[in-house]
C-alpha cells in the first residue's frame, strides 16, 4: 500500500512553483518535488554529493514544457534513512514504485553521477515505466565505474572510501561541510559561482542528519560488489528506449558506457567548458538539450 501527503512545510530550501511531497513506498519514505502542469513527465535523479536541490536551476526551465519530478533517493535528502536495505537494486525498485505512485505514466528518465546504475537497472527491468533514458556524467559497474576508484590511474580516493561498509557513517558526522565545501564541490565543479554558500548550506543540512550516509554507502558499495550483475543485465535487457548521453569534464565516459548497453537509438552530446556537475553548472544548455531530445522522442 502506498500513502502520500503534501509536505506543506518542507524542511529545507524550496522554489517558486515547486510542490513538496512525501510518499511511503517500497518500505521507505521518499521525499520528492513536482513542478509543471503540461507535457510529458520527466523524472530527475540526483547523484553525489547531491539531493533534489541539484536540479534547482533545471526544474523551472523544464517545467515550462513538461511535468517534472525529482526525488531524494532513499537515504538522501529528506527521504527515509532507517536501518533497512540500500543499494542499486532496492533504489531502482523505489523509482518503479514512485512512477506508479505519481501516476503520470511512463517518464523521461534522467540520471547523473552515481545514480546511473540505479537508473539503468530501473529502465532495464521496468521498460514500461520509461519513455527515454538520459545519462549525465555517469558510467556503470563493469563498464568503467571501477576505474574511478583507481587512485594509481587518476581515480579518486573518495569512491573506495564511500563504498567501505560503515566507514563514512563512522567518520564523516561532524565533517560534512569540510567534505562537501572543501573537497567534493571544488573537485567536481568547473564553473565558478554555480554553487553558492546557501546551496552548500542546503546540501550540508541533509548530509548532516543522523544516519545520513546510509544511502551514499549503499550506492557506492555497488561499485565493488556488482560481480558482473550489471553486465549480465545489459546483455539480457539492453536499453531499447532512445538514449541521450551528456558528458562534460573533457571525457566521454557516459557515451562510451551507454553505447555498450543500448540496443536502440543513442544521441551523444558533449558540453565543453563545464565540469562534472552539469545540472548545476550549465542548466540552460542541459535544459535545451533535454527539451529537444524529449520533443523528438514524443513526436514519434
Amino acid at each position: 500500500m502506498t500513502t502520500t501527503r503534501t509536505a506543506t512545510a518542507p524542511s529545507g530550501a524550496t522554489l517558486p512553483g515547486v510542490t513538496h511531497h512525501l510518499a511511503d513506498i517500497n518500505g521507505t519514505r521518499l521525499h520528492y518535488v513536482s513542478a509543471g502542469t503540461t507535457g510529458s513527465p520527466i523524472l530527475l535523479v540526483h547523484g553525489w554529493p547531491e539531493t533534489w536541490w541539484a536540479f534547482r536551476k533545471l526544474i523551472p526551465l523544464l517545467a515550462q514544457t513538461h511535468r517534472v519530478f525529482a526525488p531524494d533517493l532513499r537515504g538522501f535528502g529528506d527521504s527515509g534513512n532507517a536501518d533497512t536495505e540500500y543499494g542499486e537494486a532496492v533504489t531502482a525498485e523505489d523509482l518503479h514504485h514512485l512512477v506508479e505512485h505519481i501516476g503520470a505514466g511512463p517518464v523521461h528518465l534522467l540520471c547523473q553521477d552515481i545514480s546511473g546504475g540505479t537508473g539503468f537497472r530501473f529502465a532495464a527491468t521496468h521498460p514500461e515505466d520509461v519513455i527515454s533514458f538520459t545519462g549525465v556524467e555517469t558510467t556503470l559497474a563493469g563498464f568503467g565505474l571501477e576505474s574511478l576508484a583507481d587512485v594509481n590511474n587518476f581515480g579518486s580516493w573518495h569512491v573506495g572510501f564511500l563504498g567501505a561498509p560503515g566507514i563514512p557513517g563512522m567518520l564523516l558526522p561532524g565533517h560534512e561541510r569540510e567534505l562537501l565545501a572543501d573537497f567534493a564541490f571544488p573537485l567536481m565543479n568547473g564553473t565558478e559561482g554555480s554553487i553558492t554558500e546557501s546551496d552548500v548550506d542546503e546540501f550540508v543540512r541533509t548530509y548532516a542528519r543522523p544516519n545520513a550516509w546510509r544511502g551514499t554507502e549503499g550506492l557506492y558499495r555497488g561499485v565493488f560488489s556488482d560481480n558482473g550483475a550489471t553486465r549480465a543485465l545489459a546483455e539480457s535487457h539492453p536499453l531499447a528506449v532512445p538514449v541521450l548521453t551528456v558528458d562534460g569534464a573533457g571525457h566521454t565516459h557516459t557515451e562510451n558506457t551507454f553505447r555498450q548497453v543500448t540496443a536502440g537509438e543513442i544521441t551523444a552530446v558533449r558540453l565543453d567548458g563545464v565540469g562534472h556537475l552539469i545540472a548545476q553548472e550549465a542548466p540552460e544548455a542541459l535544459a535545451a538539450t533535454m527539451v529537444e531530445f524529449t520533443g523528438r522522442v514524443d513526436s514519434k
